[in-house]
């Protein structure tokens, strides 16, 4: 329900500006000079992309945590066989659409109902607290958004995302949009930046010289 939902709550707030425009002679008006709209947090986190081997893990879906898995796959690779150490590499994680509740904390997940929200279940039953937060149970240690977190890689979290989402489990609890909104950016796992887009994020960190995985 909620997924199916997000491109048309985000074409339902495309055509709400589209409809206050009016129409103006672009010779009638002034020059403006160029505003530079960059948060400098999302490019400080952007510049930090200097490792050695660079890859950009792209994550629109959960896929069973498959973007907490992989980027420790590539890192153990890395350091078996280049004898390299994590702090050596950049692993850039970008969770958006579907994918963003991985960076959320237990408390979120409990409260909001994230496991039927966006499908993910423990065993055959939604789940109630990030299964993807720890290491999962697989013969490769390190695996989980905070233990990939504590080695030096980079997770983002998309901000349309976060919006959007927000505003659909929002409106169906009766709550204040923008108070969930600031609840779920609140209860992120510490160190996950938010960026601007999901695809924004996933454009940057390939200009910064990350290779592509697609993740989701």
């Amino acid at each position: 329900m909620y997924r199916r939902g997000f491109l048309g709550r985000l074409a339902a707030t495309a055509a709400a500006g589209v409809a206050g425009l009016t129409p103006l002679r672009l010779e009638a008006q002034p020059r403006r000079p160029p505003v530079s709209g960059a948060d400098p947090s999302f490019e400080t986190w952007l510049n930090r992309i200097n490792g050695k081997h660079k890859m950009l893990f792209d994550a629109p879906e959960p896929n069973s945590g498959m973007p907490v898995v992989w980027p420790r796959v590539w890192l153990n690779g890395n350091n078996e066989n280049y004898a390299t150490k994590d702090a050596d590499n950049s692993a850039v994680i970008v969770l958006r659409h579907a994918a963003i509740p991985l960076a959320m904390q237990d408390a979120l997940w409990a409260k909001y109902k994230l496991g039927e929200v966006f499908n993910i279940k423990a065993g055959d039953a939604p789940a109630t607290s990030n299964i993807y937060a720890k290491a999962l149970p697989l013969p490769l240690p390190g695996t989980g958004t905070e233990a990939l977190l504590a080695s030096g890689a980079q997770i983002g979290c998309c901000n349309v995302a976060l919006t959007v989402y927000s505003g659909m489990v929002a409106q169906k609890m009766g709550m204040d949009a923008a108070a969930v909104k600031a609840e779920w950016v609140a209860g992120l796992i510490p160190g996950v930046q938010v960026v601007p887009s999901g695809v924004l994020a996933v454009a940057r960190a390939q200009e910064k010289g990350c290779a592509y995985c697609f993740a989701g």
